[in-house]
């Protein structure tokens, strides 16, 4: 699997999972009616530096950015999106993005590393504590999931 910056013709290789993925509302908390136009800026943002992974054939099995989360004095603090194909998924896939995003980000001198929503049920809870990731709080009943009704969203953080 090769991991490399993403290019901006790589979004309508992107746009396909990333839409079935914030449509299914069982991880993200963007709308998941959101249209190819306001997902391309949320995700392809200058503000970001996105990256994707290509299995062996040079297919599109994976994204991932990392942006400041906070401003100013704040700014070394890291914040970070991922997405995995659901046709690719148990093939370690999500883990080597988080990997490369994680050494990146302190490349970059970045400090460490928050995400402030993290679906309570999403699996990834388990990949994000195995790489380090504390949970420092959970605000309850705060996303309305489709399958498990109100979960918690957790706010996770790891020092680089």
């Amino acid at each position: 699997m090769l991991i490399r910056e993403a290019e901006a013709d790589d979004w309508p290789r992107i746009w396909p999972f990333w839409r079935r993925i914030v449509a299914a509302a069982e991880t993200y908390t963007w709308d998941p009616d959101t249209s190819e136009e306001a997902a391309r800026a949320l995700w392809m943002s200058q503000a970001k530096r996105v990256y994707v992974a290509e299995d062996e054939t040079g297919a599109v099995v994976g994204s991932a950015f990392v942006t400041p989360n906070y401003a100013g004095p704040a700014a070394r603090i890291a914040n970070a999106g991922f997405m995995v194909d659901p046709d690719q998924a148990g093939r370690g896939i999500g883990r080597a993005l988080a990997e490369h995003i994680l050494t990146e980000a302190k490349a970059a001198g970045y400090r460490g590393m928050v995400f402030n929503a993290v679906v309570e049920t999403n699996p990834a809870v388990q990949l994000w504590s195995s790489l380090g990731f504390t949970i420092l709080g959970t605000v309850p009943e705060a996303y309305e999931h489709p399958r498990h009704g109100l979960v918690g969203l957790h706010v996770m953080y790891k020092a680089l």
